[in-house]
């Protein structure tokens, strides 16, 4: 009789490393009590909820609050309506930046939204900065 190590000897057949279960638990199965818990709240969800909306009528700030957070979600983004001027040299995409600056300290524009226009024209501004390098190559390359 040969000599087993530990691991074989708890589980005789299987190498180590080696999974009893080797499928597993099927993906997106929910827990037993998790189910459980979820039944019991969709029998009592309409009274909850009517619970809810009766308190936030009756002045309770915090049920209206969650009342709205859940009817009305927050904007992530909103347009903006910037007009531009044309982006296509270095002058007219120092301006875009001036122009974006300007509508931010006015108000027309949040700083979040100022800083995303101004990244969008710095974009642009990359754009055009290499395609004249390249231009500039070009030329150089075609007097030698």
């Amino acid at each position: 009789m040969s000599e087993m190590t530990k691991a074989e000897h708890l589980r005789p057949g299987w190498k180590p490393g080696q999974s009893g279960n080797p499928k597993g638990r099927p993906r997106g199965s929910r827990n037993r009590v998790t189910l459980v818990a979820l039944a019991a709240m969709e029998e009592g969800a309409e009274a909850i909820a009517r619970k809810i909306v009766d308190q936030a009528k009756s002045g309770d700030i915090s049920a209206a609050r969650l009342v709205l957070e859940r009817l009305v979600p927050p904007a992530k983004e909103r347009p903006i309506f910037l007009t531009l001027p044309e982006t296509s040299t270095a002058s007219g995409i120092a301006a875009a930046q001036q122009a974006i600056l300007q509508a931010v300290a006015a108000g027309d524009l949040l700083p979040g939204e100022g800083t995303t226009l101004a990244g969008i024209v710095e974009a642009r501004r990359k754009a055009v900065e290499t395609l004249e390098l390249e231009q500039r190559i070009s030329a150089l390359e075609s007097k030698k």
